[in-house]
This record gives structure tokens, C-alpha cells and sequence, in this order.
């Protein structure tokens, strides 16, 4: 059994994209801009941003943080996103979800210019992805396909069981790995809370993607020997030992379904990673795209 180790895959993508990006500025005098707008003092949305602004200045991306009140009328960050949109400056536009409920999400995505949408969220980037068309593919599901790539895990057709529909996660993963190109072209079945007897298709999974965020959802008696298993999930548990009081964990029981893999992504530490580093990624062929460069 092999641990996947996304921690050590994103420090390795970062580490390209600092040399890439440094060789840009050398060449070019420019950079890639990133800004992420945050509305209201959410703790978790807070530490995302802190995050990812760390990650940029880590690769030479220029990334501005726009704090708003939580009161910011939807009208009011519209305009604001709208500003962003036209500042040649920045590439990438983040609104960090999810936002306060007087603020329409869907709306707030929609203004985004697509050219812009690294989170790969708008529509537009969403229906290129789904025909597969060259876009800004979501974080997260790139960070798994990405993943795969690196550990030379086979798809073609492979047997791909996606638990969980989101449109974050379940719904473009499945479609980017249905796609007819190398690291794809898998046989992919999605299931979701409809589903009679989840057993039935696990167990035939070679390769099993778990996004419900139902901690230790999947259990060893649900998947076969040698089945790859990609945990997207992260849940607090209840931890006495622990000096918060809790741990996280995946959508997997780890411990026991380990037992059984061929390759396994731990929780923190497996896919979590990955996330941030698409969102440098697409940043990065956001600021190539329009200037009309080549990679390097």
C-alpha cells in the first residue's frame, strides 16, 4: 500500500511554478495577480485566504486580500467584482465562498469574468470542461486528476466510483476524468444518497473518489483488494486526546480500508494540498493567456 502524498506533490508544483514564474519576471517584468475577496470574519474562509495568500508569495504571484464587512450589499460586491475584472493587474479573481445569505453565490460567480475564474466555478468554465474544451478546471478535482498523474495511476479504462454530486467536486471530477485524452478516459459512475445499495458499486470500483463529508463513511467491506481510494472528505471528530478537542478525519476509515489499497490519500495531508496548488496553477495560465505568452 502506497500513501499519496499531496503535501509533498503540491510543494513540488509550487516549486515549478517559482521557476516558471521567476523566469517570467526575468523575461518580462510581470507577474501573475491574484486577489481574494473576502466577505465577513467567517474562521475557516479566514485561514483559507491566509493560506493562499502564503502560497503566492511562496511563487512570486502578487495576491492582494480584499476584506469586506459582512454587511457588503450584493450590489455593492457586484461592483467590486466588476472593478477587479477590469484591473489589468490581477488575473485571478477569488470570492471566497461561502458568503453571507443576503448575498447571492450564483450571482457573485456569474460577474466573475471567465477569463478570470481560476476557481473554475463559472458556468462557462464549467459547460468547456463538461465538452472538453481547454479552461480553468476546478481546483479540487484538478488536484485529484493531478494526483493520479504524478503516481502514474492508471484510468483509462478504468472503473472510476465518484460518491457525491456537488458541482466542487463530484460533478467535475467525473466529467474531467470521462474525458477522451491521457489521465482520463476512465468508466466513471457517480453515486449519491439515491443510490439502493451503495455496496453494489464500490465494490466494483478499481478507483474510488469520496466527497460526501460523512466522516469514516467508507468501510473496508465496501471496496475490493487493490482499489485506489482518493479522500476529498474532511470532518472533525470528537478527540479528547487532543488539545483542540478534536481531529480530522476523511470520509474514509483510513485505518481498516488502507488494509485493502493499493494507493490511499491520507486526511489532512492527501488532497487538501492539492487545492491551493491548482488555484496557483490556473492563475498562472490565466497571466500566460493574457499577455499572449508561452509557457516555460
Amino acid at each position: 500500500m502506497t500513501i499519496i502524498d499531496g503535501k509533498k506533490v503540491a510543494a513540488d508544483i509550487r516549486k515549478e511554478l517559482k521557476e516558471k514564474i521567476s523566469e517570467l519576471q526575468s523575461e518580462h517584468n510581470k507577474v501573475p495577480g491574484l486577489v481574494a475577496i473576502l466577505v465577513g470574519s467567517n474562521p475557516a474562509s479566514q485561514v483559507y485566504v491566509r493560506m493562499k495568500s502564503k502560497a503566492c508569495d511562496e511563487v512570486g504571484i502578487y495576491s492582494v486580500v480584499e476584506k469586506l464587512p459582512f454587511e457588503t450589499s450584493e450590489e455593492d460586491l457586484l461592483t467590486i467584482v466588476q472593478n477587479y475584472n477590469s484591473d489589468d493587474r490581477f488575473n485571478g479573481i477569488l470570492v471566497q465562498l461561502p458568503l453571507p445569505e443576503h448575498i447571492n453565490e450564483d450571482k457573485i460567480i456569474e460577474a466573475i469574468s471567465p477569463s478570470k475564474d481560476v476557481d473554475g466555478f463559472h458556468p462557462v468554465n464549467i459547460g468547456k470542461l463538461m465538452i472538453g474544451q481547454d479552461t480553468f478546471e476546478s481546483c479540487t478535482p484538478a488536484g485529484i486528476v493531478e494526483l493520479l498523474k504524478r503516481y502514474n495511476i492508471e484510468t483509462k479504462g478504468k472503473h472510476v466510483v465518484v460518491l457525491g454530486r456537488s458541482n466542487i467536486v463530484g460533478k467535475p471530477v467525473a466529467n474531467l476524468l470521462l474525458q477522451k485524452k491521457e489521465g482520463a478516459n476512465a468508466v466513471v459512475t457517480v453515486c449519491h444518497s439515491a443510490a439502493k445499495n451503495l455496496k453494489d458499486y464500490t465494490l466494483t470500483a478499481d478507483i474510488l473518489i469520496a466527497a460526501i463529508g460523512r466522516a469514516n463513511f467508507v468501510t473496508e467491506d465496501m471496496v475490493k483488494d487493490g482499489v485506489v481510494i482518493i479522500d476529498v472528505g474532511i470532518n472533525r471528530i470528537d478527540d479528547d486526546s487532543r488539545k483542540s478537542g478534536y481531529r480530522l478525519v476523511g470520509d474514509v476509515d483510513f485505518e481498516n480500508v488502507s488494509k485493502k489499497s493499493s494507493y490511499i490519500t491520507p486526511v489532512p495531508g492527501g488532497v487538501g494540498p492539492m487545492t491551493i496548488a491548482m488555484l496557483l496553477q490556473n492563475t498562472y495560465k490565466s497571466f500566460l493567456k493574457s499577455n499572449n505568452y508561452n509557457s516555460v
